[in-house]
C-alpha cells in the first residue's frame, strides 16, 4: 500500500472514533502491519508534529545503501530507541515482531510437574505433599491449554530423588524439542519459620505468615530474555486473577531462600542456580502457584476453581505469548 493510500485508509477509520481512543486505534493498526512496513521508518514519522518537521532543515534523500543499512539494524537498537521514550503503558509483549509469532497447532509448551513420587517436596500445613498439589495444577493447565488450540502441550512426568530427577527432567524436555516450558511448584517457607500444630490428630507444621504466588526465572537459561517476557506474562494473568504475589523472597530474613526481585509489581524472580530453568534449551519459567503451608491458602489451593483460575491465566498468557496481538485485539 502507498504512503497516501495509507492515510486515507486510516484517515476514514479515525473519524469514526473518539479522540481519546485515537491512540489505541493507532496501535492495533501498527500491529497488524507486516513487520517489514514497520522497518521501513516511515509510519514513527506520523506521530510527529507539524512544528517540528517546519523547523527542521530538509535533509539530503538517504542513499540505498543507507536504506538497507537501517532495514538490518538489529531489533535491539530499534527497542533501545522506543526505551528512550519513558515508560510505556503496553506490555513488553507487544514490541515483539508479528514475524515471530506462533501457530497455537504446533507450539510445543511442556508443563512440567515439579517433584516426584519418590521426592515429594514440601508438605502443606494438612499434611500433603507439594508433588500431589503439582499434578492436579498441571493436568488443569495441559487441559486448558488443549482446549484452547494448543494441541502439542506436554505433561512431563519425572521419577527418582530429587537431584537426579532434575537432570532426567530437562534431558526430557530438550528432547521434546519444547518451544517453551512451564515448572508447575506450590510454595512452603524455611524450616526455621514453621510452627507447630495438629490436624486430624497428627502432628503437622504451618506458617501462616506469608501467602501468594511468585514467578521464577534464570538470567543463566540461554534465552533469558523470552523466558523472562514469559514470566511477565504469566505474573500479570496471575495479578488480574486477584491474586497477590509473595513478597517474602526479597527479603534477609529467607537466608539462601533470598532471591533478587526483577519486578515489584507483579512478583517475577531470578532464580539463577535452579537446574530447571538453567540447563534446559528453551525459554523456561517457574511458577509457584500458592502457598501451601498458609493454612487458608492451602485450602483455596485445593479448590478447583482456584486450580481453574490459574490455569485459565496461564492459557491467556501463553496465547499473548504466541501472538502478541492477541493482548491487543482478543481472539483473530
Amino acid at each position: 500500500m502507498r504512503r497516501c493510500e495509507f492515510f486515507r485508509v486510516l484517515g476514514g477509520i479515525v473519524a469514526r472514533f473518539r479522540p481519546r481512543r485515537l491512540i489505541v486505534v493507532a496501535i492495533a493498526v501498527f500491529a497488524l502491519l507486516p513487520i517489514e512496513v514497520s522497518d521501513a521508518g516511515w509510519l514513527p514519522d506520523f506521530f510527529k508534529t507539524s512544528s517540528k518537521h517546519a523547523k527542521s532543515p530538509k535533509r539530503a534523500k538517504p542513499t540505498r545503501s543507507a536504506k538497507l543499512a537501517k532495514h538490518r539494524a538489529p531489533a535491539k537498537h530499534r527497542a533501545t530507541r522506543l526505551a528512550a521514550l519513558g515508560p510505556v503503558a503496553l506490555p513488553p509483549s507487544v514490541l515483539r515482531p508479528a514475524a515471530g509469532k506462533c501457530d497455537p497447532a504446533t507450539f510445543r509448551i511442556v508443563l512440567d510437574v515439579g517433584h516426584t513420587a519418590e521426592s515429594e517436596g514440601a508438605i502443606s500445613a494438612r499434611n500433603v505433599a507439594e508433588f500431589a498439589f503439582n499434578l492436579r495444577l498441571a493436568r488443569q493447565i495441559e487441559e486448558t491449554l488443549k482446549a484452547e488450540g494448543f494441541a502439542e502441550t506436554r505433561l512431563l512426568l519425572s521419577e527418582g530423588k530429587a537431584r537426579p530427577s532434575l537432570f532426567r527432567r530437562v534431558a526430557a524436555a530438550n528432547n521434546l524439542h519444547a518451544d517453551l516450558l512451564l515448572s508447575i511448584h506450590h510454595d512452603s517457607v524455611p524450616n526455621k519459620m514453621l510452627e507447630d500444630w495438629e490436624f486430624e490428630g497428627k502432628k503437622s507444621h504451618f506458617s501462616d505468615r506469608f501467602s501468594g504466588y511468585s514467578v521464577f526465572v534464570s538470567r543463566e537459561n540461554p534465552d533469558f530474555g523470552t523466558s523472562l517476557r514469559f514470566a511477565e506474562l504469566v505474573a500479570k494473568e496471575m495479578k488480574a486473577q486477584g491474586l497477590q504475589y509473595a513478597a517474602q523472597y526479597s527479603l534477609p530474613i529467607m537466608g539462601s531462600n533470598q532471591h533478587p526481585l526483577l519486578n515489584k509489581e507483579t512478583g517475577v524472580y531470578s532464580y539463577d542456580e535452579l537446574i530447571v530453568l538453567r540447563k534446559t534449551a528453551m525459554p523456561a519459567v517457574l511458577l509457584e502457584a500458592g502457598s501451601i503451608i498458609n493454612r487458608d491458602e492451602e485450602l483455596a489451593m485445593d479448590s478447583p476453581e482456584r486450580r481453574n483460575s490459574i490455569a485459565s491465566g496461564v492459557a491467556v498468557a501463553v496465547k499473548e505469548f504466541c501472538d502478541p496481538r492477541w493482548a491487543l485485539l482478543g481472539p483473530l
